[in-house]
């Protein structure tokens, strides 16, 4: 059963016209009607979950042999970083040779789009050699704060996890990712005018810029570990020595043992003055997905199921972007994540997939349901 790529495109640049940015729930839930409209033909259970904390709705979707057997799971999300307007000006939906440029196609509904048709087309046939489970997630670009327990529940029950994030390199895909900690760090001092009575305040960014420094020095190269702020406000006017600053930090880091430790270290800063003080919150929101021996052996399944396609599919290193993927690795279910349309440019301006792509990656989804 071959696919059409042109026909595919077409589809996937009419999502990334529907602009999903994931904190404008409505706009994640449209994304999330043009999902369960695709499958409405189809012979697939969906089970829509309501949004909650302000976020969209999530899809439950089921089809395949109910067998008992345990499932395939399938995993998307339809949010994207892009605000809403960036496909009206910024980056607009459009086609430049093999390339299709707007806001989400690589990042990820190339990725999703192409899964779901291979879904689909799985289910009509009745093809499928195990239950199918595929969820499509309205929050993964904020580290899936409302999905994470159903990701987990329906990884444990899991026999394989596929994951739908874009490719790498070419086409590799991705078996490991650096775990990812977000911490947000708030500092008071004491104001005072800095004119007339400079020498009483105590300077809430004054402190923050020393703890920025030694946040940022515990970044790790050889060791895989990386810390970034990637925020800061503070202040309230030019002439006051100002009584609040914070800013928020990421942290990466390759193995269990170094997010435990390097948690500890960031929830640890103290002030340097004694009239300031520093509050830390945050942890961990996603464990590291570090190759294993299960999940090397899961990966050469499917490499050889990508053979008989005759792609010759390879893996990238330890990636430090963290996915959904992380969640099903970390509760023990092998996982292949990267299976998404091919290009570059996530979360960038920039963003296109490459149309080739996007027929070869269907066929090769279609076949993993259909051979895992």
């Amino acid at each position: 059963m071959s696919y059409d790529g042109e026909a595919m495109a077409a589809v996937v640049a009419a999502w990334a016209e529907i602009e999903s940015p994931t904190y404008e729930a409505a706009a994640v839930n449209r994304m999330q009607d043009a999902v369960a409209a695709h499958m409405a033909s189809a012979p697939v259970a969906v089970e829509r979950i309501a949004g909650r904390d302000g976020l969209g709705d999530t899809l439950v979707l089921r089809a395949g042999p109910q067998t008992g057997a345990a499932p395939t799971l399938i995993m998307s999300h339809v949010d994207t970083v892009h605000p809403l307007g960036t496909s009206s000006s910024n980056l607009h939906v459009r086609r430049e040779g093999d390339r299709l440029y707007g806001p989400g196609i690589y990042d990820m509904k190339g990725g999703a789009f192409l899964a779901l048709e291979a879904f689909k087309r799985v289910s009509v046939a009745g093809t499928a050699n195990r239950p199918l489970v595929f969820l499509v997630t309205p929050d993964e670009e904020i580290g899936s704060p409302t999905t994470r327990a159903l990701i987990e529940e329906e990884g444990r029950r899991a026999a394989f996890a596929l994951v739908t994030e874009p490719a790498r390199d070419g086409g590799k895909v991705v078996t490991a990712r650096k775990g990812v900690g977000r911490f947000d760090v708030v500092i008071e001092g004491r104001p005072a005018h800095s004119g007339t009575g400079h020498a009483k305040g105590r300077s809430a960014i004054r402190e923050a810029a020393l703890q920025i420094t030694a946040i940022e020095n515990l970044t790790d190269y050889p060791r895989g570990v990386t810390t970034t702020v990637g925020m800061i406000n503070g202040g309230t006017a030019a002439n006051t020595i100002p009584q609040f600053a914070r800013f928020c930090v990421d942290l990466r880091v390759a193995t269990p043992e170094d997010g435990e430790a390097f948690t500890k270290r960031i929830l640890g800063l103290a002030a340097h003055d004694p009239d300031v003080s520093v509050r830390v919150s945050g942890g961990m929101n996603r464990p590291p997905y570090p190759k294993t021996k299960d999940g090397e052996a899961f990966f050469e399944r499917v490499r050889a199921i990508a053979a008989e396609l005759g792609i010759d599919l390879m893996d990238v290193p330890m990636t430090g972007g963290g996915s959904d993927g992380n969640f099903t690795a970390a509760v023990g279910t092998p996982t292949i994540d990267g299976l998404g349309i091919d290009g570059d440019g996530a979360h960038t301006l920039q963003e296109y997939g490459l149309v080739s792509s996007l027929a070869p990656r269907a066929l090769l989804m279609q076949r993993l349901l259909e051979r895992l």
